[in-house]
């Protein structure tokens, strides 16, 4: 009661955060808390957010809106970023630093302090203990224990005494220390997690072919300065055949710093460019409105003879096939060209999912023949009299879709997720592990007497121990 009496407010506030009851307070909250920022959609647009609570409590749209402000005013729109989140996770760290302060010198104690020999009352109480005897010489059997000590993993001290000799050894006193280790990560973890909520984003570009970009978008006002130049040099789909269904698309881009070209790649789903802590990854694409007839056609051409050249056009522009007199002028271009029943051409959709070009072919003035070719389609590159064109690309009027993300505190995060992995290992695999072998001998027999402590996986050392008693006897029947 006096020393109750005697405690200052510090004393207090430190045991207050040293509560294991704060801890678990602390966490549900950022739990439940996490679990509302993670259905309403962080730094979204408002009507998303207002379909989705009609959608969850059947609530009208002005009710919906309504209870979208109480939430963006307490800060659940934008959660990761709010004072009280921020607020939970300090609290969590503190009292995650403060709990293993408050019981780590304890165990530091344990870790330094030198396993020693017992008397025999002791061991035989111990929670693992077994005993036995052999017609042998105490020191013979005194070197098979040391000898099966060694075998299981333990190099055994010696000491002597009115009770025998006695060996003692311990193996893992730092396995102690894995919960800290585990705590260590967290706080890791956790700082790394902030330093990418202040200084990292993320955000969204689409970048049309051949445009440059030196910013991200976080939302439609908002541009995140990338610290370089991106520029899109090609976009490229993949659809499976005979569907518009896309297989796989690429992005072809050029990282430019300082005039200068520093970097080139291209990109898919699931294979990012990275460069200055700064992950562009592909998501979407889609084409520039009203682009169409801007972009320039990439044509594979060549005579019936001939080796294919490449041709750059317009639509509405001509070429000429290498080596002859025959003229190609590009009348008409269908984003998305299909056939009806009675073969005449359409268009089914805005998009590049099947594009393709009118040519009028034309020689000497006269007109040849004339037909659609299309990109998808390799079948239609080749005309009748031998000579081909290929449709390769309309470039200039797709852009890729990019999300665009910082976080520098991501390898703070992973070395924190390595340490945990350690960490946990220690913890629930691993176990301080102390063993006795007490020997005495009467009347020409030795007398054994083994106890053993761990505190964790007490099953598996016990194991341990049957196998050291299996050595020893098998050694004693080799010795005999």
């Amino acid at each position: 009661m006096e020393k109750e009496k005697k405690k200052t407010i510090i004393d207090n506030i430190w045991d207050i955060f040293a509560s294991v009851k704060l801890a678990v307070v602390n966490f549900s909250l950022i739990a439940l808390s996490s679990i509302v920022g993670t259905v309403i959609e962080q730094n979204a647009d408002p009507e998303q957010n207002v379909k989705l609570l009609i959608k969850m409590f059947g609530l009208g749209h002005e009710a919906a809106h309504s209870f979208l402000g109480v939430l963006d005013k307490l800060g659940f729109t934008d959660m990761y970023h709010s004072w009280w989140f921020l607020a939970f996770l300090l609290i969590f760290a503190v009292n995650l630093i403060i709990c293993s302060l408050d019981r780590l010198p304890r165990v530091l104690k344990l870790v330094r302090e030198k396993v020693r020999p017992l008397p025999v009352e002791h061991i035989g109480k111990m929670s693992i203990k077994k005993t036995f005897s052999q017609k042998n010489k105490a020191a013979h059997i005194k070197e098979l224990a040391a000898s099966s000590l060694n075998k299981i993993g333990f190099k055994p001290l010696e000491s002597s005494g009115e009770d025998g000799v006695q060996l003692y050894a311990e193996k893992g006193n730092f396995t102690r220390l894995g919960v800290y280790i585990t705590h260590l990560s967290i706080l890791l973890i956790l700082i790394g997690a902030v330093i990418g909520i202040f200084f990292g984003f993320n955000a969204s570009l689409n970048l049309p072919e051949g445009e440059v970009s030196s910013f991200a978008y976080k939302d439609a006002e908002t541009k995140m300065p990338l610290g370089f130049d991106l520029r899109c040099d090609n976009f490229e789909v993949e659809y499976y055949p005979g569907t518009d269904m896309p297989k796989a698309y690429r992005s072809w881009l050029t990282v430019i710093k300082g005039g200068q070209e520093v970097m080139k790649k291209s990109i898919g789903v699931n294979d990012p460019l990275s460069y200055e802590g700064v992950t562009f990854y592909q998501s979407s694409f889609g084409t520039v409105p009203n682009g169409m007839q801007n972009g320039t056609l990439v044509l594979k051409v060549a005579s019936a003879n001939g080796n294919p050249e490449q041709v750059n056009t317009k639509i509405g522009g001509s070429f000429t096939i290498p080596g002859t007199s025959v003229t190609g002028h590009v009348t008409n271009f269908s984003p998305a060209l299909s056939f009806d029943e009675t073969g005449r051409a359409f268009t089914y959709a805005e998009n590049l999912s099947n594009p393709a070009i009118f040519v009028e072919f034309s020689e000497s003035g006269k007109m040849r023949d004339s037909g659609w070719i299309l990109k998808r389609y390799p079948q239609t590159w080749l005309l009748k009299d031998g000579n081909k064109v290929g449709f390769l690309d309309l470039w200039g009027v797709e852009y890729t879709g990019l999300q665009v993300r910082k976080d520098p505190g991501v390898f703070i995060v992973y070395l924190g997720c390595i340490i945990m992995a350690i960490g946990l290992y220690m913890t629930f695999f691993m176990s301080h592990r102390r063993i006795w072998v007490n020997i005495s001998e009467e009347k020409g027999s030795a007398n054994v007497v083994i106890g053993a402590s761990a505190n964790r996986n007490k099953a598996a050392f016990e194991q341990k121990i049957d196998k050291l008693i299996r050595i020893i006897n098998a050694g004693q029947k080799g010795g005999k």
